[in-house]
């Protein structure tokens, strides 16, 4: 799972309905004189950002190269090491029956479905499909009913010789039948599913679902069959690339482009794969997106639209040596930015008997942030809007969003302090003392993590400011000098090794510390303690340098729960061992990582807040819920969520979970993720998609004469 990137969700791979990495205040729609109360859930905080154009102002031709993070395992996205290179090959080359709009909402793909609707709801639900008379897959098979009774079969969970992630949705079909002819298809349910939108997207052809020997082995390396404007020409495993192809068998609008080649790149060489001339297109991080900016021309209204607004940078007038290197490296490309579909959580692991087993020591942590505050240091300076997320199962302009975050209250010191107290927290009282490595009241650590130095290096004109402090046994605890916490709360915020009047901590991690001269507050709280024991959680982080918004935001929310008398020891952990050897594990007390929204949450989010229960071997199972927190009711609203046809109904449940959940207060949503992307000047319908679905047939570079710049030539 990626922790600074999108976690995926096992079970369908990638292959999330929702794209998967934020905005102003929550877009209500207008009330109407004599309607109700507006949509709660109302709109993208943020829309695409693709540079549109009409196909006709697109030249015909062109390569366009594309970075992506890795050459997948696999191309079948029904197995467990799909990750999300498998799902851009899939949407780019394969069928889906729906696909999101810029609301992250399902609609019908028009280029498969001519319609799909319930047709019978007794004694079964019946779902009719009528496939566009036109489609077919490579090999000139029209695509119908049989493909649909593989896939099927191959995802229902009934043979164990398929290797599947998971088996939602398919599990509830009863049987699949050709329809009055060949065109249509009929999906019998053998009980009620309210999300059947979100089954057959991708679909494969029976030659890879058919048996457990081709969809096990068939499609990892290869796809012989496909059905999308583009096809797999080759996969390169050693050059690090996947060239895809236009197929001459798509009986859409032609793609535009001859070629796309996906090409393995590391986040942190895209820029100056970028400079070099050998990217296209690439996802990249918050300082290379400041770098590529620079070389961009600043937009004449950038309030016409969140998306333009300018990265907060360097002032142009007096760019550095090296700036005015960048923006001459960087000529030629702009900056296209949004908010992913998907967000970043605080997670408390309310397993074992350490302090967060107390719900109200959980509902005190959250009680205890100011969550507008985290997600102005990430989002503010990327010019992006700072609404914190209210939900944990939606997004804001998708169908089941409604912000449910009063189930568990906003920032209330006072609040907190009786929580805690309630739950026999005494401040200053008796602690024993500790031997040397052992923790305070958190769950136990993991010998394989790095402990953080005491204080972080920051520099400015040759002096070091001094930070936080260590303990005895070498871990970084947020808050134990005389500094308190609101001295880095509401300042403008230090950028990327930039100073904008202030401090900047090293590393470049946004909002990091306050201007010079700013007055420190009042003494923090005092420690509490309970049975001889500190009231210390253990927080971990990952050290990877794409990391550093996370360790920025731990770092904040540290001085946060310091005020209501929470000490936190952040633990910096290897990339690699961050999610399976601690967050998977139980081996955290806090912690932060992302998860995808869906469209069909009914679905997807289930097991992510299931309650836990003990497996055959006395083990616990969790699913995908890593902080263990769970409740009956909580199950009991997702199935009657999944299982009811009335849509307003499934939404109204489905919110009702998520307020439940919040008030359990396992996991708290901080912010929506920030995507951007620097793309040629000249690309079109390309960049940072949101919650859309990319139109690959759509994309490519101007026509002379219609953008600054040629559209580079085939490679």
């Amino acid at each position: 799972m990626s922790h600074d990137g999108v976690g995926t969700r096992p079970g369908r791979g990638s292959v999330m309905r929702a794209a998967a990495f934020l905005t102003a205040g929550v877009l209500a729609l207008p009330v109407l004189s004599g309607c109700s109360d507006p949509d709660p859930a109302g709109k993208p905080l943020a829309g695409q950002d693709i540079a549109p154009a009409a196909r006709a102002r697109i030249a015909d031709g062109g390569t366009l190269r594309w970075a992506v993070d890795s050459v997948p395992e696999t191309l079948n996205t029904f197995q467990s090491d799909a990750d999300t290179t498998t799902s851009r090959i899939a949407q780019a080359t394969l069928p889906s029956m729906y696909r999101l709009d810029e609301s992250g909402r399902p609609e019908r793909n028009e280029a498969y479905l001519e319609s799909a609707k319930v047709v019978e709801t007794e004694p079964k639900q019946v779902v009719l499909y009528k496939l566009d008379q036109q489609a077919v897959w490579s090999d000139g098979r029209e695509i119908g009913a049989a493909d649909f009774a593989a896939q099927w079969r191959a995802l229902s969970g009934k043979d164990s010789a398929y290797w599947t992630a998971r088996n939602a949705g398919y599990d509830r079909i009863q049987k699949i039948e050709r329809g009055d002819n060949d065109l249509e298809v009929r999906v019998t349910f053998a009980r009620s599913y309210a999300d059947w939108q979100s089954l057959f997207s991708p679909l494969y052809p029976k030659e890879v679902m058919g048996t457990p020997d081709s969809f096990n082995d068939g499609a990892r390396r290869k796809l012989k069959v496909s059905a999308g404007p583009f096809t797999v020409r080759k996969i390169d495993r050693k050059g690090d690339e996947i060239r895809l192809t236009r197929n001459p068998r798509w009986w859409g609008e032609p793609a535009k482009l001859n070629e796309i080649v996906l090409r393995a790149v590391p986040r942190d060489e895209r820029a100056a794969e970028l400079a070099a001339g050998r990217l296209d297109l690439a996802d990249v991080d918050p300082a290379a997106a400041r770098r590529i900016a620079i070389a961009a021309p600043r937009p004449k209204n950038p309030s016409a639209s969140p998306s333009r607004t300018p990265l907060m940078g360097p002032d142009l007038r007096k760019l550095t040596p090296v700036q005015r290197k960048d923006k001459e490296r960087f000529h030629g490309f702009e900056v296209r930015k949004s908010l992913e579909p998907a967000y970043t959580q605080l997670a408390l692991n309310g397993g074992g008997d350490g302090p967060l087993a107390d719900e109200r020591v959980r509902r005190a942590v959250a009680r205890a942030l100011d969550r507008e505050k985290i997600a102005e240091t990430v989002l503010r300076p990327l010019g992006l809007p700072t609404e914190p997320v209210g939900s944990h199962l939606a997004l804001s302009g998708q169908a089941a969003y409604a912000d449910n975050s009063g189930a568990v209250g906003g920032q209330d010191t006072a609040e907190a302090q009786a929580l805690l107290a309630d739950a026999g927290w005494v401040p200053g009282g008796p602690v024993k003392e500790k031997k040397k490595g052992e923790k305070a009241a958190g769950s136990e650590a993991d010998k394989t993590g790095k402990k953080e130095e005491g204080k972080e290096k920051e520099k400015e004109k040759g002096s070091e400011a001094k930070t936080d402090k260590k303990s005895d046994d070498g871990t970084y605890i947020v808050g134990e000098d005389n500094k308190g916490a609101d001295e880095q709360d509401s300042r403008p915020l230090a950028q990327d090794g930039k100073q904008y009047g202030g401090k900047q901590l090293s590393g470049g991690a946004p909002g990091a510390y306050a201007p010079q001269g700013t007055a420190a507050p009042a003494a923090a709280t005092r420690q509490l303690a309970k049975d001889g024991k500190a009231l210390t959680l253990r927080f971990v982080v990952p050290d990877g340098e794409g990391s550093g918004t996370l360790r920025t935001v731990a770092d904040r929310i540290g001085h946060m729960l310091k005020r209501v008398g929470i000490r936190t020891e952040i633990t910096k952990v290897s990339d690699e061992s961050y999610f399976k050897d601690h967050i998977a594990s139980g081996q955290y007390d806090l912690a932060l990582y992302s998860w995808p929204a869906s469209a069909f949450p009914a679905t997807d989010a289930r097991p992510i807040y299931a309650k836990p229960v003990p497996a055959a071997d006395g083990s616990l199972n969790v699913e995908q819920n890593y902080t263990r927190v769970g409740t009956d009711q909580v199950d009991q609203l997702f199935e009657q969520a999944v299982s009811t046809l009335d849509e307003s109904e499934s939404r109204s449940l489905i919110r009702k979970a998520d307020s439940r959940i919040w008030a359990a207060a396992g996991s708290i949503p901080l912010y929506q993720r920030p995507q951007l992307t620097a793309a040629r000047t000249n690309l079109a319908n390309a960049g940072a998609f949101g919650f859309g679905t990319p139109v690959f047939e759509d994309m490519g570079f101007l026509k002379k004469g219609a953008a600054g710049q040629p559209a580079p030539t085939a490679s």
